[in-house]
């Protein structure tokens, strides 16, 4: 129940008691709690004044504290304020100068050459940081194996070097993402301090698609907005990331980077490599700024990529339908073509009714969509031909598709490219399909086997593969200009 205090304007009633009573408005509230008749009194914590302005920061440089108070009105009979009197926020300046003295070095100096320990012999005084409290200002007399306490630190001196916290009111105090000192408010996984993950959704998953072939391979589109990433896996393949632009963040164009810390997209990624096995990890806290793309180079089959970031809940919708364009290998196994012993043809019936043969049905699956700016982009970028293509044929091979094309004109390429090509697409059923005697834009990779036996071009999955027309052929020179050179 609310305590009741005189407005402005009344005032206190006083019964035949003599002691002050409320308004009857106010009695008629209270009922049969509060009677004035029999001197009862309010009972509770009493009330406080609102918060005064914060003080100017205690230190000229660097980071130091701000301090803001207010004073508990109750009235007798009513308990103390539930809470603290004081509150502390960490302010932060300029960096101080490479040369300035610390904080405490000048608490110590202020005693230099004054008696203390009750004679009259004086000392310098360095701070002294082994002693038990850390925010007690110890000093050590140079020269001399002992030191003293001469009571507390100022406020806003650190509690100890290289570490953070800072010393209010005798205790090392660090601050909470709100910038309070003691609060120990915390950001969620989502960013919001104090908050409790209801902002976001967790991605988690397991890349196992093995391809059929060594190369890049997709893995997963890591979102704009993405915050606590984490890919980790176990084999001899090594994991890529590649940038919005088109150029690889690390272990790209076939060339393995070395573990330590990279900038992409906004955030530090952090990338490590086990020397006793085969493990590497990405780790980075993000947000990220801009779209990454994570990819696998494969030398051997994948046993699993694990990753995991968390997303803002209005992100993940756009996140899904990027994923799904983006493409990646077939994930059920192809039939392997094999050569069946001959038999001799069993003998034919005489009079056999005639039959409908129904053609069977097609084994392939609807290819994703790979419409949009953006693919085109991330695919011209990445590629290492670009070129207008006439298909001439195509061959099934095992799990490979081969086309034999007549190349018209080039419009990106890393070494020369011959009039007569073979461009090579993973699957029985590649995405996107090449219709023969059609021309096509092509964006393809060059693959070199470890061995250097073969030199292939690759068409990916869900590549980009769109049917020649003077509007794509200005769309492509287009996208040559967002490319980094």
């Amino acid at each position: 129940m609310e305590k009741l205090r005189p407005g402005k304007g009344e005032r206190l009633a006083s019964s035949h008691t003599g002691r002050p009573c409320l308004p009857w408005s106010q009695l008629l509230l209270l009922g049969t709690l509060l009677s004035c008749g029999l001197g009862g009194s309010a009972q509770g914590p009493g009330e406080w004044t609102p918060w005064g302005s914060w003080t100017r920061c205690s230190s000229s440089c660097g980071q130091g504290v701000s301090v803001r108070s207010r004073r508990c009105i109750r009235f007798p009979g009513e308990e103390l304020c539930w809470g603290d009197t004081h509150e502390y926020r960490l302010c932060q300046l300029p960096d101080c100068p490479p040369r300035a003295v610390p904080f405490r070095d000048l608490q110590c100096a202020l005693y230099n050459g004054h008696p203390v320990l009750g004679t009259q012999k004086t000392y310098q005084w360095v701070p002294f940081h082994g002693a038990p409290n850390q925010c007690d200002l110890n000093c050590l007399a140079e020269g001399h194996a002992f030191y003293h306490s001469f009571g507390r630190v100022l406020d806003g001196t650190p509690c100890s070097p290289g570490l953070e916290g800072l010393c209010v009111a005798g205790r090392c105090l660090s601050a909470g993402c709100d910038g309070l000192l003691g609060s120990g408010a915390r950001e969620d996984r989502c960013g919001h301090c104090g908050g409790t993950n209801d902002s976001c959704l967790f991605v988690q998953r397991v890349f196992r698609d093995a391809g059929t072939f060594a190369g890049y391979w997709n893995v997963t589109l890591i979102p704009e907005g993405a915050r606590h990433l984490r890919v980790t896996h176990r084999s001899r393949n090594h994991l890529a990331l590649m940038g919005g632009d088109g150029r690889y963040v690390l272990n790209g164009n076939w060339a393995v980077s070395p573990p330590g810390t990279y900038e992409a997209a906004g955030t530090r990624v952090v990338y490590t490599r086990a020397a006793s096995g085969p493990e590497e990890t990405l780790r980075a806290a993000g947000p990220t700024s801009h779209d990454l793309l994570l990819q696998v180079l494969l030398q051997e089959p994948n046993p699993g990529i694990e990753f995991e970031f968390w997303l803002p809940r209005e992100l993940y919708g756009s996140f899904q339908a990027q994923v799904q364009a983006l493409g990646r290998p077939a994930r059920q196994p192809q039939p392997r073509e094999v050569e069946l012993p001959r038999a001799e043809p069993p003998a034919v019936p005489a009079a056999v009714p005639p039959r409908t043969l129904t053609p069977a049905p097609d084994p392939c699956e609807p290819c994703p969509d790979t419409r949009g700016r953006a693919h085109r982009l991330l695919h011209y970028c990445g590629s290492d031909f670009v070129f207008r293509a006439h298909i001439l044929g195509r061959q099934h091979q095992a799990q490979e598709t081969r086309y034999e094309v007549r190349v018209q004109l080039v419009y990106k390429n890393r070494s020369p490219l011959r009039t007569h090509e073979y461009v090579w697409a993973p699957g029985h059923c590649p995405c996107p399909p090449l219709a023969p005697h059609q021309e096509y834009l092509l964006a393809v990779q060059r693959l070199v086997s470890p061995d250097g036996t073969q030199d292939r071009l690759l068409l990916p999955r869900s590549g980009y593969a769109r049917p020649w027309s003077p509007a794509e052929d200005s769309r492509v020179r287009l996208a040559a200009r967002h490319c980094p050179v």
